[in-house]
């Protein structure tokens, strides 16, 4: 029976689930909290083959103990979010073929969305087609419409999370490219935060400003991609858009996916802090990328 019903970050999976081929199997109910985990070298470089003793967990201060784990270039629900307002325009055509090589060097079985927003929030591709895998499907998708208007960000990342959710693949993620700050929602910041701490979603941000724009915010862009154990991304030539989503793309395909039942028990709700670690021989210092928190379902 294949799992499919998230709860937020949480899935339910037994405490002893394991792995087999892309799917987590289910024996029994509990919760089990599911981390999208990326780690580099001091260099930068993805460092593959840990090991699940390699790593270790802690949720609110108490150490986890690991219930599955698994390094395998799995397939993932993914979201293409992309500022379509005015001030784009220059831009576009840039961020649009950055979709497209970001879909190229993706698992071919990737489920992937196009959201486009500025004055207001489009799915890209058609009612009847929710995922594609297909580069000229996936193309025409992001250049729907001209760009114009303002900037709904924080709305088109409601949207986005929604949209996960209609997905088959046990991993998310959304890769969000944008030049300015918010100036059009109806949502506000802390409600997208909560969002993003209720889902299971890794976030990725490309922010690309003009230094004399006005709504110009980077810290939005990183502050999402960091509760959500993602990367944020703020280049400074147009032409590194390419190469930065074909760099998300690699590390969507090298991350490790670790599970763990909280110690703390799964009755009270509310938010719970987690830091991840790794440390191997003959690696030296490992950076780790984890989401660092989590709102677990019920009443604080």
């Amino acid at each position: 029976m294949r799992i499919a019903v998230p709860i937020g970050l949480l899935l339910i999976v037994p405490a002893f689930a394991f792995l087999q081929t892309d799917e987590f199997r289910i024996s029994t109910d509990v919760f089990n909290v599911l981390l999208d985990v990326s780690v580099r070298d001091a260099k930068g470089g993805y460092v593959s083959g840990l090991k699940k003793d390699d790593f270790l967990i802690e949720e609110n201060g108490v150490a986890q103990t690991i219930s599955s784990f698994s390094s395998a270039d799995v397939p993932v629900t993914v979201g293409l979010v992309m500022d379509d307002s005015g001030s784009m325009r220059p831009k576009r055509a840039d961020v649009n073929s950055a979709g497209v090589e970001f879909a190229v060097a993706s698992n071919p079985r990737d489920e992937v969305f196009v959201i486009n927003f500025n004055d207001s929030v489009h799915v890209g591709l058609p009612p009847s087609t929710p995922f594609s895998g297909d580069t000229k499907v996936l193309a025409a998708a992001l250049s729907k419409d001209p760009p114009a208007g303002r900037t709904r960000l924080y709305d088109a990342i409601a949207t986005a999370l929604d949209h996960l959710q209609m997905g088959t693949r046990d991993r998310k993620a959304l890769v969000i490219v944008s030049d300015g700050g918010d100036n059009a929602s109806q949502r506000q910041l802390p409600e997208i935060i909560r969002l993003i701490e209720e889902s299971h979603a890794t976030i990725y941000t490309v922010g690309l400003f003009d230094p004399d724009d006005p709504d110009r915010n980077p810290r939005v862009l990183q502050r999402i991609a960091s509760v959500s154990g993602g990367e944020a991304f703020l280049p400074q030539q147009l032409e590194d858009v390419i190469p930065i989503c074909r760099k998300i793309a690699d590390d969507i395909r090298n991350r490790y996916t670790i599970g763990y039942v909280p110690a703390t028990g799964n009755s009270k709700g509310g938010l719970r802090k987690i830091h991840v670690s790794a440390m191997a021989a003959n690696h030296g210092r490992l950076i780790v990328l984890s989401r660092t928190s989590y709102l677990a379902p019920g009443h604080p």
